[in-house]
């Protein structure tokens, strides 16, 4: 999967729903430094686009990058409040519970 979403790339088709895609096949791969970097393309394609915030956070947990923690949680309350402004209870939730264990690993507040 990942193979052809990045031909589809290399051939200039950039969307965020495309970058969405290849950070997803990344996480699945545990290839979070290319997650987080897709993922980070599709929210600045498309800053309303909740679900890409709501992965990139885990993306950028899951990096182990010294500041990992304070990305991922400025990612998950960026998604937090667009998810809040679309109606989209489900990654409301989500990222809710997200939040709440990364508090509890004592990440800093915001």
């Amino acid at each position: 999967m990942r193979e052809g979403l990045e031909k589809l790339l290399a051939k200039g088709q950039d969307s965020a729903v495309l970058r969405f895609g290849l950070g997803q096949a990344c996480l699945k791969e545990e290839d979070y430094a290319a997650a987080a970097l897709h993922l980070a393309q599709a929210v600045a394609q498309n800053p309303q686009y909740s679900a890409a915030w709501k992965l990139l956070g885990k993306a950028q947990l899951e990096s182990g990058a010294t500041d990992a923690r304070a990305q991922a949680q400025a990612s998950w309350q960026q998604g937090l409040q667009v998810a809040e402004q679309h109606g989209d209870t489900q990654t409301v939730k989500e990222i809710t519970v997200f939040l709440k264990r990364l508090q509890k690993l004592g990440a800093a507040p915001a």
